[in-house]
């Protein structure tokens, strides 16, 4: 072979490789640059998955900073179905732990190969037994579950969470994208034989504690008050309200029936509302103070003109309306101690639909108060060219508009403070790391002259001391409100019931500088009915407890009794508010398995302390948790696998049984909370200095 074939030769293999070399490079070219994100998400699908686990929610406060609404680690578990030889076998062994019929979880372990959930957010006892069994390819996961140390107080505020931790209701559902952190990511990894081999966790910034406005002693007297009336008068419903009329600040919002949020699956619907803010109701008698404070303000009226209340029926546009008594001549002032339908028509009628309509809105009726709380209906109140002939006077006696129990006290606030009607609200203060942020106020708007709130006050002292409202009278302090007994609509015939009534009671104390404006509201009480009756005295037991514990001067002399009560509470520990009753507020370490909170009142109780069932072989140990807080107790209990009783607030000062005592797994330990003296005097000069700055 010559020397020019051999070159051509060469030049056809040079000629080849290059080919082939330009091939394999545009090829790898169009891997790696072109196609370079298809593959790669082809290979992430193929080799790790990313599953979402619950974020941690940051705390909810009451305004003394004390725990409301905490989070606490356990374990979820899950599997690599790849890893599992056997689904029956490992779904037989699972089942009596899940508590899951077998083949429900077969099914699971059948539907991936990569990663299925078993069950989140287990028992510790249930993590445990399950951990001995060993099982290959079976593995777990922590993650955050919200828990309420409180129970059910204050439940219709809070609202509740899901199984991933998304609010639902209450502070939880308005305020979850500042209290939600953003949910963790956990990352499965997988072989080519679709075996588990590494996981890593992506923990993100933690959310916004909030800080309510709610005084947690204040809602624990509200609550424990309003249920008491439940049982006294058999009401279907309830509800009681606490406001600061300087500033709209909610100091409790209480309503029945209530719910456990640690645990909301196993209540009705209904128990979860919350009435406060949802439940539309005529309010009756007590809408006549916007009806004669409207009179006043315009000058149509005044206290000491005498009406004819042409003894307790009055016809108007043919329709007969009758007073609950036979009336002849009264002041206004006696209208509205009297509760005279007659002599609130009469004034209405005076002051005219247009402008009555006026002042009616001015007070926040018919519209939403803007609190920052879910669900809050506008009220019902139709347009003044929508009236007929009837509305002015039905109107002025508290028929034919609808309220919440909101609005009724937001309204009844500004006659307290000097006629300012402010915009309710129960959020106080965000809390992100060390960082403080006041939430911003609405300026408040004028809704009556200042002399006209003046006069009305001293005339809604009058309905206490001489008129239906005489039983919300209190010791040491002046008092003033109204009664109200409204009918409620009898959904068979459709026109008002002669059964079925709202009896209810709004008012404030002391008359000439409130600290709190309280109403209590009642549905369908039985017997006894009237607001002045079964409302009245609840204001009184709640306001005669709440004054005191805020610090407010007594305005009128004490009795004697009260005088000597006062000292014996003086000269004990437990005359704190914040000692709560243990047979009124207790609740247990959450436990999926075991939803319902057990009462310090189901353990018996001997001189040692209450009877706990030893386990055979040694138990648990229990340690000193004397000083530590709600949240320290929960998580240390939790990991011991014991469910905590919690009573009262503040740091342990007493558990049983005592340090060192043997008990077996899930037993429950009684906590008793408490602040030391100069704890309590220290948060008494931050309530005077808080009240003071404003």
């Amino acid at each position: 072979m010559d020397f020019r074939s051999r070159q051509i030769r060469l030049l056809i293999v040079a000629a080849a490789l290059g080919l082939w070399t330009a091939a394999a490079v545009a090829r790898l070219a169009d891997l790696q640059l072109l196609r370079y994100s298809d593959y790669l998400a082809r290979a992430e699908r193929q080799q790790q998955r990313i599953v979402e686990i619950s974020p941690k929610r940051a705390d909810i406060l009451d305004r003394n900073l004390q725990e409301l609404a905490m989070s606490t680690s356990l374990d979820s578990c899950f599997a690599v179905p790849a890893e599992i030889a056997d689904n029956d076998l490992v779904a037989r062994l699972l089942a009596p732990l899940l508590a899951l019929p077998p083949e429900e979880i077969a099914t699971r372990l059948s539907s991936s190969r990569s990663f299925v959930w078993m069950a989140r957010k287990l028992p510790p006892a249930t993590v445990r037994r399950i951990r001995q069994l060993n099982l290959r390819g079976i593995y777990f996961q922590k993650e955050n579950q919200r828990f309420y140390p409180k129970r059910d107080l204050a439940a219709a505020v809070l609202g509740y969470v899901d199984i991933d931790e998304k609010g639902l209701g209450g502070i939880e559902y308005q305020l979850d994208g500042r209290i939600r952190s953003k949910a963790a990511r956990m990352l499965i990894l997988t072989d080519a034989h679709n075996r588990w081999y590494e996981s890593a966790d992506k923990t993100p910034e933690a959310g916004s504690s909030v800080i309510l406005t709610i005084d947690e002693n204040i809602q624990f007297i509200a609550e424990k008050e309003l249920a008491t009336a439940i049982e006294e008068t058999r009401a279907k419903a309830g509800t009681v309200l606490v406001e600061d009329p300087a500033n709209g600040e909610v100091l409790a919002m209480a309503s029945w029936p209530k719910f456990n949020p640690n645990a909301p699956a196993g209540s009705p619907p209904e128990t979860r509302m919350n009435r406060a803010v949802g439940a539309l109701y005529e309010p009756g008698s007590v809408f006549k103070i916007v009806t004669l404070s409207a009179a006043i303000d315009q000058g149509i009226t005044t206290p000491d003109e005498v009406v004819d209340c042409q003894m307790g029926a009055i016809y108007i546009a043919g329709h007969r309306i009758r007073d609950h008594k036979a009336y002849g001549l009264l002041t206004v002032s006696q209208i509205l101690a009297h509760s005279s339908d007659v002599g609130a028509i009469k004034v209405g009628l005076r002051l005219g639909a247009p402008k009555f309509y006026e002042y009616i809105r001015a007070y926040g009726f018919g519209e939403p108060t803007g609190i920052d709380l879910p669900g809050e209906n506008r009220g019902l109140l139709r347009r003044v060219e929508n009236w007929t002939p009837v509305s002015v006077g039905s109107i002025s006696m508290g028929q034919e508009v609808g309220v919440t129990p909101l609005q009724m006290i937001n309204a009844v606030s500004a006659i307290a403070n000097g006629g300012l009607l402010y915009r309710p609200h129960v959020v106080l203060a965000l809390r992100r790391a060390s960082q403080v942020e006041q939430e911003p106020q609405v300026a408040p708007r004028r809704v009556v002259r200042e002399a006209t709130a003046a006069t009305m006050r001293a005339m809604l002292e009058g309905v206490v001391l001489n008129g239906t409202g005489t039983k919300a009278q209190l010791d040491g302090y002046t008092s003033a409100g109204k009664t109200g007994t409204a009918q409620k609509i009898d959904p068979a015939t459709g026109r008002y019931s002669a059964t079925q009534m709202i009896a209810s009671f709004v008012g404030f104390a002391p008359i000439n500088n409130p600290a709190v404006t309280i109403l209590v509201q009642l549905d369908s009480p039985v017997g006894l009915h009237e607001g002045g009756s079964v409302a009245a005295p609840v204001f009184r037991r709640i306001a005669q407890q709440v004054l005191p514990y805020l610090n407010v001067p007594h305005d009128i002399p004490v009795s004697p009794t009260t005088l000597r009560a006062a000292r014996r509470s003086q000269a004990s520990e437990a005359a704190d508010v914040s000692d709560f009753d243990s047979g009124q507020l207790t609740s247990a370490a959450f436990s999926p398995g075991q939803p319902e909170p057990i009462s310090a009142a189901a353990f018996p109780v001997s001189a040692s302390g209450p009877t706990v069932e030893l386990a055979a072989g040694g138990g648990i140990s229990i340690p000193d948790l004397a000083g530590r807080t709600v949240r320290q107790v929960t998580e240390i209990c939790v990991q011991l696998g014991v469910n905590p009783v919690l009573v009262g607030t503040g740091t342990v000062q007493e558990q049983s049984p005592q340090p060192g005592a043997l008990v077996r797994r899930g037993a429950s330990v009684i906590f008793q909370f408490g602040r030391p003296l100069l704890r309590q005097a220290q948060l008494r000069t931050h309530t005077r200095f808080h009240k003071a700055a404003r």
